[in-house]
């Protein structure tokens, strides 16, 4: 029997190598992302060739009903939910100072980033309690937060409240399902080379050769996606409610 992971935000960048990754680890794949599905048919049809088995949801994971819908879908393909991986996420569409910040802004980054992240987890656990444990865990949970939880951006502010969020929400389900034999994880990238990052590149290729990263690079999609694929094996079962970061060593402070 195969597992079934869901991974949000799944069509490009991040979530993309995820599912790549777990899919070829021998998962089926369930991708969760807002746009039309011909908006990214290379990538999807990638998957197919690499044996990967998917089906794909149109949703926003934002919208309550969204939500539903991705948990009745994946059911109705595969019967079951084994890993979910919380990775949709959005950037203030605006850099503004915190002084400046709107409301709306705030909302929009919150609704995605944290309470899609919260509520989606719920809607998967329920479904994940419902099932026989055929696993050596009943489900795992890996939240794709940021270092923005910890380093401050005064002219992202309500991006890096969102991720700090995400880091509270692992803590209470990792506490939560710890009995029910579900184990909840996040990750933390650094800076990884996606559309999101492409907008400052430059900003961030001069902190790579200032030595602002340890491992002078930029992070790659598939940085994060193997350590996914980590947390999502059999062999971590010992450790839940923590982080780890994937940034190159810029979480060590150094004088």
């Amino acid at each position: 029997m195969k597992k079934t992971a869901i991974v949000t935000g799944g069509s490009r960048g991040i979530g993309l190598a995820i599912a790549r990754k777990l899919g070829t680890d021998g998962c089926n794949i369930v991708i969760c992302a807002t746009g039309n599905p011909e908006r990214c048919t290379d990538a999807l049809t990638g998957l197919t060739e690499a044996g990967v088995s998917w089906h794909y949801v149109k949703a926003n994971v934002a919208e309550a009903e969204d939500r539903k819908r991705v948990l009745r879908e994946t059911v109705g393909r595969f019967g079951r939910v084994d890993i979910l991986v919380n990775n949709a996420g959005v950037a203030p569409l605006e850099r503004r100072d915190i002084l400046e910040m709107t409301e709306e802004s705030f909302d929009r980054v919150m609704s995605i980033n944290t309470k899609g992240t919260l509520f989606m987890a719920q809607e998967a656990v329920r479904q994940m309690l419902k099932q026989d444990v055929v696993f050596a865990t009943r489900g795992v949970i890996v939240n794709i937060g940021s270092c923005s939880a910890e380093v401050s951006s005064t002219s992202r502010g309500e991006y890096c409240i969102s991720k700090a969020g995400i880091s509270m929400v692992t803590k209470l389900f990792a506490d939560r399902l710890a009995g029910e034999g579900i184990l909840v994880h996040e990750i933390r990238p650094g800076v990884i080379a996606t559309d999101m990052t492409a907008k400052v590149k430059e900003k961030y290729d001069a902190l790579i050769r200032d030595g602002v990263f340890p491992i002078r690079r930029w992070g790659t999609p598939e940085d994060v996606a193997n350590m996914v694929s980590l947390f999502c094996s059999d062999t971590v079962l010992y450790t839940t409610g923590n982080y780890i970061d994937v940034d190159g060593g810029f979480h060590i402070r150094r004088l």
